[in-house]
C-alpha cells in the first residue's frame, strides 16, 4: 500500500540533489545520479535477480546482457506480466522515440536493443512511437521539421531488427485521432493541472502545447487506442521498455488506467547512458564529441574514445602499475558493461585494468573494435531500409504473426 501510495502522488520531478523528468537528468555539482533515491522517489521495484531468473526460465533464452549487468534496473509490475504470461497470456510491448536530431547516438539504441530481445523472446506485438508533436514543441522545430526526423528515426530503428509482422510504427502527427484521441480524452479528465505540475514541475511560464501533451504518450498503454491490431482485445496487458526519466508519464498513467477500465501498463526501466566525458557529463545534440553515433566511422570512433572518453586510469604508467585503475569512473569500462557481450572477456578486462596489468590504451582499444562493429553493423542494416520499408511498418494494418 505504501508503495502504490507513493506511485500516485502528486510528486515534483525535482530533487535537492537531482532533477530526473523527461527533459532533464542533472545531478547537483556534477555528481552522479543516485538511482536507489530514484527507485523510492519515483516508488517503482529494483528488478531483482529472481525476476531475471524467471525470464530465464520462461523463454529457455539467457537473459540480455542489459538484465544481467543491471543497465534495465528497476521496474513496475514486471512480475504481473511473467505471470499473465505464465498463464498463457499473451500482451504488447510499447516505447517510443521523441525524433529531435538526425542521427541515433549509441544511448539512443539501448532501449530499442532491449526491446527487440523482448520482441523475440516473447513473441509478442510491439507499437513504436514516434513523439514527433513533443519535440516540435519542446525542440522549437516546425511540423514539418518534425515529421521528417520521425521518419528519419525510423528508419534507424527499423535497423535494430523488428519484425515486421509483429510490429506498428507511428507518428503523433499522423495517426492521433479516433480510438486513441478518445483514451487521450479519458486520460485528460483523470488528471487535474495541479497533478501535471506535481508530476511534471510544468510552471505558468510553460505553452499549454506542453500541459495538454502527457496523455498522448499515456494511451499507447491501452490497446483499444489501436483498433486495427488489438480489436476486442481491450484486457491485453502492456509492458514498457524505457529509461527511467519518463517514469513521470507512466505515473500518471497507471494512475488514471484503472479509473477508465484498463489495466496500468507495467514498466521495465534502464539507467542513462553517460556521456563520454563521463557521467559528470552531459550528452548534447550541440556537442557531437559527447557520443557516439550510428553515422561516424571507425576512425571517428576510435578518435573520439581516445580523446574524450574519461579514464580511471592513473596519471603515469608506472603509477597506474602500482595503483591500478578507478573503474567506478571509467567511461570505456561503463560503455563495455553495455555493449560487450563475453561475460567472461568483461571480468577479465575489469580485474586487469583493475589490478594495472591493462593499461587505458589497451581498453580504449578494446572498447573501439567493439563500437565500431556494432556500428557498421547497423549501417549496413539502415542502408537497406527504403522508404517503402518505412512505410509498411507505419501503415496501420494487422499483423498477421502478432501472437503466433
Amino acid at each position: 500500500m505504501e508503495e502504490e501510495k507513493r506511485e500516485t502522488q502528486n510528486q515534483p520531478a525535482e530533487e535537492d540533489d537531482q532533477i530526473v523528468n523527461p527533459w532533464e537528468v542533472a545531478a547537483k555539482d556534477g555528481g552522479k545520479i543516485d538511482y536507489d533515491k530514484l527507485i523510492d522517489k519515483f516508488g517503482c521495484q529494483r528488478l531483482d535477480q529472481k525476476l531475471i531468473d524467471r525470464v530465464h526460465r520462461l523463454t529457455g533464452r539467457p537473459p540480455h546482457v542489459f538484465l544481467r549487468r543491471g543497465v534495465f534496473f528497476a521496474h513496475r509490475d514486471f512480475n504481473e506480466i511473467l505471470d499473465a504470461y505464465e498463464k498463457g497470456k499473451k500482451f504488447y510491448l510499447y516505447t517510443g522515440r521523441g525524433p529531435s536530431s538526425e542521427a541515433l547516438h549509441l544511448g539512443h539504441l539501448v532501449p530499442f536493443m532491449f526491446t527487440k530481445y523482448l520482441q523475440d523472446v516473447f513473441r509478442v506485438p510491439l507499437v513504436i512511437q514516434l513523439t514527433d508533436d513533443e519535440k516540435c514543441m519542446w525542440k522549437n522545430l516546425t511540423v514539418e521539421e518534425s515529421q521528417r526526423l520521425a521518419r528519419e528515426n525510423a528508419k534507424d530503428i527499423i535497423a535494430c531488427g523488428f519484425d515486421i509482422t509483429r510490429t506498428f510504427i507511428f507518428s503523433d502527427f499522423d495517426y492521433v485521432g479516433g480510438a486513441f484521441y478518445k483514451n487521450m480524452v479519458k486520460v485528460a479528465k483523470c488528471v487535474t493541472l495541479n497533478k501535471v505540475q506535481g508530476i511534471f514541475g510544468f510552471s505558468g511560464e510553460d505553452h499549454i502545447g506542453k500541459i495538454s501533451f502527457p496523455p498522448v504518450q499515456a494511451v499507447p498503454s491501452f490497446p483499444s487506442s489501436f483498433p486495427h491490431l488489438f480489436s476486442g482485445k481491450d484486457d491485453l496487458r502492456c509492458l514498457i521498455p524505457c529509461a527511467i526519466d519518463q517514469d513521470p508519464y507512466f505515473r500518471m498513467t497507471r494512475d488514471a488506467a484503472p479509473r477508465i477500465g484498463y489495466h496500468k501498463p507495467s514498466l521495465i526501466e534502464s539507467t542513462f547512458f553517460p556521456a563520454l566525458q563521463g557521467e559528470t557529463g552531459k550528452m548534447s545534440a550541440s556537442d557531437p564529441n559527447s557520443a557516439i553515433y550510428v553515422t561516424d566511422s571507425a576512425k571517428v570512433i576510435k578518435s573520439k574514445i581516445n580523446k574524450y572518453a574519461f579514464s580511471g586510469g592513473q596519471d603515469s604508467v608506472e603509477k597506474h602499475r602500482q595503483l591500478g585503475a578507478n573503474l567506478e569512473v571509467d567511461i570505456s569500462v561503463k560503455y563495455l558493461n553495455f555493449f560487450l557481450e563475453d561475460d567472461a572477456e568483461l571480468e577479465h578486462i575489469k580485474k586487469e585494468y583493475a589490478a594495472g596489468r591493462m593499461l587505458t590504451g589497451e581498453v580504449k582499444g578494446r572498447l573501439g573494435s567493439v563500437l565500431s562493429e556494432i556500428v557498421e553493423r547497423h549501417r549496413a542494416a539502415r542502408a537497406s531500409v527504403t522508404d517503402e520499408v518505412v512505410d509498411a511498418f507505419m501503415a496501420a494494418r494487422p499483423l498477421p504473426n502478432m501472437f503466433d
